[in-house]
């Protein structure tokens, strides 16, 4: 039996939409400047989460350099890993299921960042149900 707390009056849709605005208002936060794009996605016990457009200037023009992109992937990989637990917050606040694991990567030849948050329950399914 789930152990989590659902917002019944919200649809799939509206949990992915709120989740998508918690972690681009997190990343403006804290990282001084959001994607141009963002896009969450829920699927069984995972909520992904895509974002394009995430590279400054500076990082675009640093992953043009010999070594750069590694550099930013190191970066940013560190300063996310930093935010982890706000990061697991967000997602469990707005879906009202526990995030076990969050995993990350960028792409910084292209600007995009994927997140994968796994749940302790099958949202989908959940949400399926209501």
């Amino acid at each position: 039996m789930p152990t989590s707390s659902v917002p019944s009056n919200k649809t799939k849709g509206q949990i992915e939409a709120a989740v998508t605005k918690a972690i681009t208002q997190l990343e403006r936060d804290y990282l001084g400047r959001g994607p141009k794009e963002a896009k969450s996605f829920i699927v069984e016990n995972l909520v992904v989460v895509k974002l394009q457009g995430i590279l400054s200037p500076a990082e675009q023009q640093l992953s043009h350099e010999n070594g750069g992109v590694e550099l930013i992937k190191k970066m940013r990989t560190r300063l996310i890993e930093s935010s982890s637990t706000d990061l697991c917050g967000l997602v469990a606040e707005e879906t009202g299921v526990q995030v076990v694991s969050m995993h990350t990567d960028i792409s910084a030849r292209t600007g995009e960042r994927v997140f994968v948050f796994s749940l302790e329950d099958d949202l989908e399914t959940i949400l399926e149900e209501q």
